[in-house]
């Protein structure tokens, strides 16, 4: 299981393990910590991850283990040799050959600010073509509830209307994930992390048919977003209202888990909790959780009752690097994919959210050394709309503590700011220059900024 402490963690970390960690504890704006987030909570469990990476990751963390495991062959070979040839002087030969020489080093920055753009390097926004918002559709609930049904009838009437959702970065294959057609003429609703870092989109139904999707919007708090296709007469899902939910109601999850292979694949469990807390991405969420399983792909699938009604999008599991987790995968409930739905279709986003209004990221131990900076939360854009542009917080400031709480990665910000609604004010301890002082910020609805 990780640490119960995150500090303890810090300190065991190497950098990489550092910006995993904050992704495990808590990012924001749809980020995860390997680049800039927007002011979150930390969590003290095993990590949430999402259930839908790409397949695109996965190979790249077969590459990297296989480059570990080269890398730690060749520091035994170099061990043996050291224990052979120490005597002689043979291993000061080899090293001080031309032929080991492998390359030169990389000098670090002189300029934090270039540190950090580096070291914060992939960008989550969403760069698939726009669709027109506004439209006269809204998401609703099926009032009445048929009898019930038996799995199979439960597949039949809904697995035409759940889709495949392959997304694309410059003209090639990138991720892999689930979505829930919800109207005749081709509104769909997934996970906003499903397209994160992405230019395009395809949406596959179950009989191969293919369609190019266009963005209406997303909200990354909910991790909830609709895309919109050129199409009519579609199967279309049911949704029901999740506050009638209880623990122990059957369920089924329809997604496309690992990829295209497994597509249309039905798992069916009980609804474990009602109203499990859960920080993901650095947002503070209310979910449903279940055994039903749920593996990467799954991402934006229906949790469906034993009525044939979509009643959450499964959007993330636990898992832990250290032991075999199973069974406790979480849903997003109608209740609030309702509103966010209805919001994106009207207006592109969801309104009333708060934010200070700012893209920062964890201070790592190694930019603490190299600049001499102090811990805490380093700023790289402050939005122009904001009221912390208008109070002068700059770019390159360290924000050390909210509200007088010391604070070191934007999880440890957005949990402080948890309760606060648009308009409330929050005082913010910076470092700049060698100083440190307090500024009092408004928080802005995130609709206006950015």
């Amino acid at each position: 299981m990780l640490p119960i402490d995150k500090a303890s963690w810090y300190k065991q970390a190497n950098e990489l393990d550092k910006r995993q960690a904050d992704a495990w504890y808590g990012g924001s704006s749809g980020e995860t910590s390997s680049r800039p987030v927007d002011a979150g909570r930390s969590i003290r469990q095993s990590s949430p991850r999402s259930a839908g990476f790409s397949p695109k990751e996965m190979a790249k963390r077969r590459r990297t283990k296989i480059i570990s495991l080269s890398i730690f062959t060749l520091l035994l070979v170099a061990a043996a040799l050291f224990a052979i040839f120490r005597g002689g002087g043979g291993l000061k030969n080899i090293v001080d050959s031309d032929e080991a020489v492998s390359g030169q080093q990389t000098e670090p920055p002189k300029d934090a600010n270039d540190y950090f753009d580096s070291y914060y390097k992939t960008s989550t926004a969403i760069n698939i073509p726009k669709a027109d918002t506004g439209a006269d559709v809204t998401l609703n609930f099926t009032a009445t509830k048929p009898a019930q049904m038996s799995l199979q009838a439960i597949y039949d009437v809904v697995s035409p209307a759940v889709v495949g959702i392959t997304t694309y970065l410059n003209g090639e294959e990138y991720s892999w994930g689930t979505g829930i057609v919800f109207t005749a003429d081709g509104y769909i609703v997934t996970n906003e992390h499903v397209l994160e870092s992405t230019d395009g989109a395809v949406i596959t139904f179950s009989d191969g048919t293919e369609y190019n999707a266009k963005l209406v919007g997303s909200d990354d708090a909910t991790d909830i977003a609709v895309l919109k296709i050129d199409a009519k007469g579609l199967t279309y899902a049911k949704f029901a209202d999740s506050s009638t939910c209880r623990v122990g109601d059957n369920v089924v999850a329809i997604g496309n888990p690992l990829g295209k292979e497994y597509s249309g694949t039905m798992t069916d469990g009980i609804i474990s909790a009602i109203e499990r807390s859960v920080t993901y991405n650095g947002h503070s969420m209310t979910l449903m959780q279940t055994n039903a399983a749920l593996n990467e792909g799954n991402s934006g699938g229906p949790l469906i009752n034993a009525y044939g009604q979509v009643i959450g999008i499964t959007n993330m599991k636990i898992m832990s690097t250290y032991t075999s987790i199973e069974g406790i995968g979480f849903a997003i409930p109608t209740s609030v994919i309702q509103n966010a739905v209805n919001q994106i279709i009207a207006y592109g986003t969801v309104l009333g959210e708060p934010t200070i209004g700012i893209t920062a990221g964890s201070v790592s131990e190694e930019a603490m050394q190299l600049y001499n900076l102090p811990e805490g939360v380093y700023v790289s854009k402050v939005e122009n709309g904001s009221d912390a542009y208008a109070k002068g917080v700059k770019v390159g400031d360290v924000i050390t503590a909210v509200n007088g709480s010391a604070v070191t990665s934007v999880a440890d910000v957005n949990a402080l700011k948890e309760d606060c609604k648009v308009g409330d004010t929050i005082t913010l301890t910076i470092y700049r220059d060698g100083k440190t002082f307090d500024v009092k910020v408004q928080l802005v609805d995130k609709s206006t900024v950015g």
